[in-house]
């Protein structure tokens, strides 16, 4: 192995970049040898220049702590995640057909219920549903998309399979710093990309503009689009900016709109303006004070009213997060069976449902081997990883899980796959998944992004790639595979 790669071994499991005998990936070994050639002290070099790149660009994600919120650089490892185009095409269309049975089901679980009462789904995983919204109940929105936009995360097995781990359907965030990455590497490398041909992804915004314009229910070449913030505390408020900009949408918050008899309005110095779809990054619970909760000052009174009279369309749409539950993620595979009549392509990570009485038991009794995860959290939250955990808190996870079976399921603890990271300098492995995202289109002809963002956990031998809990970032490529 070369001087650069020289001591790179990873810890047994797939090798996004490497074979376990230490050759590159024939798709990967050009990149193995333009970082050779560039050797550590011009890498350390560009990856100073990607900082300075990514501060002068004003890219942030916000963390929280007790001392409120906190805005950081956003985290950049600068050797990129590399993907086979041939093995990506695959891929994308496991996607689409994830989220078309997703969508079939969120319409049919608010409607007639055919997958409950054929027996597929039971019907107390709706029961016990935090996020099934009654309110939405009898309602259709356009095209019978509930859910415009998914971002599900994607891990590997040790044989490198890609998997799904679970599904992000509320507001799922993250594709702004997908894009990002892309400028940036494009800063750093610009040698690498004239001599490679990487698929781009600098597309979603056109994409989703497109998407959302094609569901206005007004027929208007040009519709009035606002993307929903809660605000500059929240967590995500860079990606709320930087999409409203690419989009050329208006970014509004709750106050900046009114709901009436005639629809949707934002208020400009012009006098009220029609909005005609909303692309909401604010959760169900706080869209319509006089629907949700009555103390939410980030939604609109009258909202969800303009929304059902088919006034406005909300993306996604309220209710949608039925399916972005833990618990019902383990039912996809049956949701794509029975409403496509399809094999899944892409398999779920196996996965024990603490509800079942016997699967509670062998959870209760490995707690040790598993990952415990809570059904309605994200970001990393509540997350027990059985090996890494003391006594104390799997004791604690444990009487969580008997008090309360339902809101928790249990994978088992993967060896996710690893990609070089630079570390003081020096390649090393880290633990790596992908979350690409995919845009659910009227005509049917869904959106796929050629690749993702790939997360990386910084922290020698953590699991955990959640940028607020110390994960970091790579760029992710698609290229064409050597014949």
């Amino acid at each position: 192995m070369s001087d650069f790669w020289r001591g790179y071994r990873a810890d047994g499991g797939y090798d996004e970049l490497f074979t376990a005998d230490g050759r590159a990936r024939p798709f990967g070994a050009p990149l193995v040898a333009q970082m050779e050639a560039l050797g550590r002290d011009e890498l350390a070099a560009r990856r100073i220049a990607a900082d300075l790149s990514i501060k002068g660009m004003g890219i942030t994600f916000t963390v929280y702590a007790e001392g409120g919120a906190i805005d950081r650089a956003w985290p950049f490892d600068i050797l990129p995640r590399i993907i086979p185009e041939r093995e990506w095409r695959t891929v994308r269309t496991g996607l689409v057909q994830r989220l078309d049975a997703l969508n079939r089901f969120i319409q049919d679980v608010y409607n007639e219920r055919h997958i409950v009462r054929d027996g597929v789904v039971p019907e107390a995983l709706l029961a016990e549903s935090r996020n099934f919204r009654p309110e939405c109940r009898g309602m259709t929105p356009p095209g019978g998309i509930w859910a415009h936009i998914c971002g599900s995360d994607l891990v590997r097995d040790d044989s490198g399979r890609f998997l799904v781990l679970e599904d992000n359907l509320r507001v799922p965030s993250g594709v702004s710093y997908m894009v990002e990455n892309r400028l940036v590497s494009k800063r750093v490398f610009p040698e690498v990309f004239a001599a490679q041909s990487i698929l781009p992804v600098d597309d979603y915004p056109g994409e989703l503009l497109d998407a959302l314009s094609a569901l206005a229910p007004r027929h208007d070449p040009a519709p009035n689009i606002a993307l929903l913030t809660p605000g500059v505390y929240n967590s995500a408020y860079f990606e709320h900016v930087w999409l409203a900009g690419q989009m050329g949408a208006e970014l509004v918050q709750g106050g900046d709109l009114v709901a009436d008899n005639d629809g949707v309005f934002a208020r400009t110095i012009y006098g009220p303006q029609r909005v005609d779809v909303i692309y909401r990054r604010v959760d169900d619970a706080f869209l319509d004070p006089t629907v949700f909760r009555r103390d939410s000052l980030l939604g609109v009174p009258g909202l969800m009213k303009a929304w059902r009279r088919g006034q406005v369309v909300l993306a996604n749409a309220p209710g949608a997060g039925v399916a972005d539950d833990k618990l019902v993620y383990t039912y996809v595979p049956d949701m794509i069976r029975y409403y496509l009549d399809q094999e899944p392509i892409l398999p779920n990570v196996p996965s024990y449902r603490c509800v079942d009485d016997k699967e509670r038991e062998h959870v209760l009794a490995n707690l040790d081997k598993l990952v415990v995860k809570p059904v309605n959290e994200s970001g990393g939250y509540g997350l027990l990883i059985g090996p890494a955990a003391t006594a104390a808190e799997r004791e604690r996870c444990a009487a969580h899980i008997r008090a309360r079976p339902r809101d928790y399921i249990a994978q088992p603890t993967l060896n996710l796959s690893t990609a070089p990271t630079l570390v003081d300098g020096a390649p090393v492995p880290r633990h790596v998944d992908l979350r690409p995202f995919v845009i659910a289109r009227p005509d049917g002809d869904s959106y796929a992004t050629m690749g993702g963002l790939t997360r990386v956990a910084l922290r020698e031998g953590s699991l955990v790639v959640n940028s607020s809990q110390g994960g970091g970032s790579k760029d992710t490529w698609v290229v064409e595979e050597p014949e």
